[in-house]
């Protein structure tokens, strides 16, 4: 654990809560999918848990469900939410809106669970180039707040994807890891840009500090 008179940057990275899509379909960056009534509980209960906690600034996706998140995140600290094309999902391509009991009988979808690294989706990103404009948004985020404790909301796979990169794992190994609904993973980031893991894939019910 960090020592609390360590100086840095403490960042959260937050998935946003359920939709009606979550576990069926892959939304990906399809518009007019908002949190569902579940996902609004869960994203007002994190509210309440970081409520004391003393954020300098709240990035989100500028994708609707995220930043529905983050709004609400953002609301007992009176902060506006600053939304980020490069924090957005992944860019599925043509899988995008299919449904995972489709996709899951896929060839590609078999790499991918196995050998991930260099995989492209069809007429979209690859896994590689994600993680590479997700983890250059997090560093411009960090730098641009010393001392700070800053929240950035986004999705699942990015985040996986930047956990990966942030602990040096390879590519490959990021389907290891998960990423809940409405979950907290927390990072120390030193001076010089290391970064420590505090908190991963939090979704309990206790008050968070720093």
């Amino acid at each position: 654990m960090v020592k609390p008179e360590h100086h840095g940057v403490t960042l959260l990275l937050i998935r946003h809560g359920l939709t009606d899509w979550v576990g069926t379909k892959l939304s990906g960056w399809t518009p007019g999918i908002p949190l569902n009534a579940e996902g609004r509980q869960q994203a007002w209960a994190l509210s309440g848990r970081l409520a004391g906690m003393p954020l300098t600034a709240v990035y989100s996706s500028p994708i609707e469900r995220s930043l529905e998140t983050a709004e609400i995140v953002a609301a007992p600290h009176r902060l506006k939410v600053r939304v980020r094309e490069a924090l957005g999902e992944t860019r599925y391509g043509d899988w995008t809106g299919r449904s995972f009991k489709v996709l899951t009988r896929t060839k590609l979808w078999s790499r991918i669970q196995s050998a991930p690294a260099g995989t492209r989706f069809p007429n979209g990103e690859s896994l590689d180039e994600c993680q590479e404009r997700f983890v250059a948004e997090l560093r411009r985020i960090v730098a641009a707040h010393p001392d700070g404790i800053v929240a950035a909301v986004a999705h699942a796979d990015p985040i996986r994807l930047a956990v990966a990169a942030l602990l040096g794992m390879p590519l490959n190994d990021f389907q290891k890891l998960i990423i809940g609904p409405a979950s907290v993973t927390q990072f120390f980031f030193e001076p010089g840009g290391m970064p420590r893991l505090v908190r991963y894939n939090d979704t309990g019910s206790q008050s968070l500090r720093t």
